[in-house]
């Protein structure tokens, strides 16, 4: 689970069973006795090892982050800047649906007394924490090359990344809300049109950003064998 386990792997342990619980029964379900039930423990070790439930929490969103980083740390880089991407945005969104609650915890879609911060200093993990801009920054290295190539307009590459972040997470959040049901396959009908209409706002000829977002799904999908139709997600 991590580069660095602990000597024991209790905390591992601990994270990954309210991981998996979150997962499973949602955030009603992260109470200090039932994570140490899940991990074989006993309940005072929660507490030994992380001080109570928000920070548990604060470990298992470090680790989500991580998961991601790790994920788009391992996706090709082409000559194709946003096929790229738009890989990033389809690997982000098998995340965030593997575990909904997870990702709802991770950029504070809401905030719940089960999981609430610690301390005001962590309110906001997404954007702040350093294994969150670990795994941003291969958003902003593709952003980067996106304004180096000639197919497109100069732009500052943070601000198109938090543009472009901005309506990946959008649709995700609007997805695990089950707001796409009545499409057959949202991304195809939703997502691809909305990136395709986003990179021929940075002047990118509307036929080649198509081709840029089909190849990237293909391969994805190629990659996962999967359809990634809504209607799959049990939740």
């Amino acid at each position: 689970m991590s580069d660095n386990p602990t000597p024991n792997g209790i905390p591992e342990r601990l994270i990954e069973a309210t991981i998996a619980l979150l997962a499973e029964q949602g955030p009603s379900a992260i109470k200090a006795r039932t994570v140490a039930a899940e991990a074989g423990m006993s309940t005072m070790v929660v507490y030994n090892y992380f001080g109570g439930i928000p920070e548990l929490i604060g470990a298992a969103v470090e680790h989500g982050f991580a998961e991601i980083e790790s994920t788009l740390a391992g996706l090709p880089v082409t000559n194709d800047p946003i096929a790229d991407l738009f890989r990033m945005a389809l690997a982000v969104r098998d995340i965030a649906r593997a575990n909904p609650h997870l990702y709802d915890a991770m950029f504070g879609l809401s905030t719940r007394a089960t999981y609430r911060p610690a301390s005001a200093n962590d309110a906001r993990r997404s954007g702040h924490s350093p294994t969150f801009k670990a795994a941003y920054a291969h958003i902003v290295g593709a952003c980067t090359r996106i304004a180096e190539a000639d197919r497109f307009e100069a732009t500052d590459p943070d601000a198109l990344a938090s543009s472009l972040w901005s309506f990946v997470h959008g649709y995700i959040t609007l997805e695990l809300a089950d707001h796409f049901v009545e499409f057959d396959d949202p991304v195809v009908q939703v997502l691809v049109p909305m990136g395709v209409t986003f990179t021929v706002g940075l002047g990118d000829d509307r036929e080649r950003a198509r081709a840029s977002h089909e190849t990237a799904l293909t391969s994805h999908r190629s990659a996962t064998h999967s359809p990634d139709s809504t209607h799959e997600r049990d939740d």
